[in-house]
């Protein structure tokens, strides 16, 4: 049941304040630096100038955020859960058998998931910098303390990932609303005193800007999409909060504060041009700063616990749907089925970002390497959303292609202006996004030949119960489990058993683990079995889990038994095959990627402690699969 279903108006409430901690983290710390970097450029700091970027910053977070995100997109939700690879099981349940459609849906969808992960690495470094910055206003004399100050904060955010978020993470929802409100007063107080600035919200400033800058005005773009990161959180987290908390916290506190602070930014402008060397520490009065600077501080940590548990989740969704090598994942929570930590990727994430923290020294010199990736996941998200419209929605043609055309020509603007800063530092989120899909492609690539090689030596249980009827095998007591990948037929294990220890169990099970395209499955609808043979008993069982579920055999072994399969765990062998990967003279996968597949498959997660099958009751057994 997704979380919006069933619920009161004080869970509701609930449900709306933990997403404000959750959620909004992000987006919700971009006022911090994004007003500063537009004018970065030297863009003059007069009231046209000001009025002009205000009014495209409203105007991005409506059509975006609010139009694209909240109300569109939100709603092409798998069984209540959002994010690009719910998105993109989706389009391919809308699509069918199109062999063609599918391999388009599956390449930007993992393009998309990839590039996720370079805003991943930006996001906590740009955050807890432009935070900590604060420190040069309070003091200039304090500026060397900066770096040592940022890199402390975010050791000690990547260390804690081990032991889970749950407990730490019941003060999110607090700091993150005191942080709003704060948002809000600090920009109250300074439109009051400039309520001019509130012509902003009349898109003629924009489009005027625009025009008369040129040039100049599409390279501001790149500097806009700023206040936007972030935005893709609202679908991504649905899964937890439930569409109408997310659209309530944002709609009722959200969108209103920041649109506060972002005009009490531009009237604190209007009055001071000075201020834009550090606009938002200059809204609060000196008294506050301290304050400020720790709130500002806490926030931007929630914002980076935020992104990189989001990681954590698209990697292990990833894994589930056979995308991405095994790793070892960690559930740190007794009964949140979300709350995972997956070691490599948390360590590898604080290398990525502690080298960007050292390498570009500032928020700003991190702004220009932010906001490609940003745009271009939010550039898939468009082509999967209009997808899911034509196929699952069965939209009218018209009312799709005005979808597509508004936000894919938005999501291009944006794209193509942030694609300036790819020689000033916006390669890096591209080198990371390229690297892990050429990854992820080279696996997908490497399973299919391994499942078409599987498949070319299958044997049917007939034929083996034909064989077994000519020339009947030692039989020994108990109960063997053999752990196959394929749907159909007799495993290679159980053929490679049989053929060097030329005995089988009394009772064989073939086991499939099968991740299905919906996020959890029941377990009334977990097991299927079905038995096979007159000379023993043979059982095919299939367990289904959802993708954002683990696999845990021996949990499962014991629901067996309700299906009529009682299996004593104290008889059971489980048969595992250790698989060794060669690629034949001709093989269709390229010589670059064979290298770096059988890299891959060696080095993924054991599937004994992946699946949980208790490991001292295991016998592996090597087989060569010549791909």
């Amino acid at each position: 049941m997704s979380p919006q279903q069933g619920t009161s108006k004080n869970q509701l409430v609930g449900l709306s304040l933990s997403a404000i901690g959750v959620v909004f983290g992000d987006i919700g710390t971009s006022p911090l630096y994004a007003m500063k970097e537009v004018f970065h450029g030297g863009l003059p700091i007069d009231k046209p100038h000001i009025l002009g970027v205000l009014s495209l910053i409203f105007w991005s977070l409506t059509l975006v955020v609010t139009t694209k995100y909240a109300i569109f997109i939100m709603r092409a939700d798998n069984k209540g859960e959002g994010g690009i690879m719910a998105l993109m099981v989706l389009a391919l349940r809308g699509v069918g058998e199109n062999t063609t459609l599918r391999h388009f849906i599956v390449t930007i969808g993992l393009l998309g998931a990839a590039l996720f992960y370079g805003d991943s690495i930006i996001t906590p470094a740009i955050s807890v910098l432009s935070a900590v910055e604060g420190l040069q206003i309070i003091n200039p004399a304090m500026e060397h303390y900066v770096l040592p100050i940022t890199i402390s904060v975010l050791s000690v955010l990547f260390i804690v990932q081990a032991k889970g978020t749950g407990d730490i993470g019941k003060i999110f929802a607090p700091v993150m609303c005191v942080w709003f409100g704060t948002l809000a007063l600090l920009g109250i107080n300074n439109v009051l005193a400039e309520p001019a600035v509130l012509l902003a919200m009349n898109p003629y400033y924009a489009v005027h800007l625009l025009y008369e800058l040129g040039w100049q005005g599409f390279l501001i773009m790149g500097a806009v999409v700023l206040a936007i990161t972030g935005a893709e959180a609202l679908y991504a987290d649905m899964g937890h909060f439930g569409l109408k908390p997310i659209r309530y916290a944002w709609f009722g506190f959200v969108f209103p504060a920041l649109l506060c602070n972002y005009f009490g930014q531009g009237a604190l402008l209007l009055q001071n041009p000075k201020a834009i060397e550090n606009p938002f520490y200059w809204l609060a009065p000196h008294w506050a700063l301290y304050p400020l600077l720790a709130l500002s501080t806490l926030a931007t940590v929630i914002a980076s616990q935020a992104v990189i548990s989001g990681a954590f989740s698209v990697t292990r969704q990833a894994i589930q749907l056979g995308y991405c090598p095994r790793m070892d994942i960690v559930h740190t929570s007794g009964h949140e089925q979300g709350q995972v930590y997956v070691p490599a990727v948390n360590w590898l994430l604080m290398v990525a970002v502690f080298i960007l923290v050292f390498s570009f020294g500032s928020s700003s010199g991190l702004a220009s390497a932010y906001g490609i990736a940003v745009t271009g996941t939010m550039m898939v998200d468009t082509l999967l959303a209009f997808i899911v419209i034509k196929s699952l929605w069965h939209w009218k043609a018209f009312y799709g292609i005005v979808f597509l055309t508004l936000f894919l020509t938005i999501d291009f603007l944006f794209l193509s202006s942030n694609s300036l800063k790819i020689f000033s530092g916006g390669w890096l989120p591209l080198v990371v996004g390229m690297v892990l899909f050429v990854i992820l492609t080279t696996w997908i690539k490497g399973r299919d030949l391994l499942a078409a090689y599987q498949d070319s030596k299958r044997v049917l249980f007939e034929e083996l119960e034909t064989k077994f009827k000519r020339n009947p095998p030692t039989t020994v007591k108990g109960t063997a489990i053999y752990l196959t990948r394929s749907l159909h037929g007799i495993p290679q294990v159980l053929l490679h058993n049989l053929e060097h220890n030329h005995v089988l169990h009394e009772h064989i099970v073939v086991l499939t683990i099968v991740t299905t395209d919906e996020p959890y499955v029941e377990e009334a609808r977990r097991i299927k079995i079905r038995k096979f043979g007159d000379t023993r008993q043979f059982y095919r069982v299939k367990l289904y889990y959802g993708f954002q579920q683990g696999a845990d055999v021996r949990y499962a072994l014991t629901l067996l038994k309700n299906e009529g399969l009682d299996i004593n765990l104290k008889d059971v062998s489980f048969f595992v095959g250790s698989e060794k990967v060669i690629f034949r003279i001709k093989s269709p996968m390229p010589i670059w990627r064979r290298f770096l597949f059988k890299f891959l498959f060696h080095n993924a997660a054991s599937p004994i402690e992946f699946f949980k099958i208790p490991v001292e009751h295991v016998i592996e057994i090597g087989i060569r699969c010549e791909l």
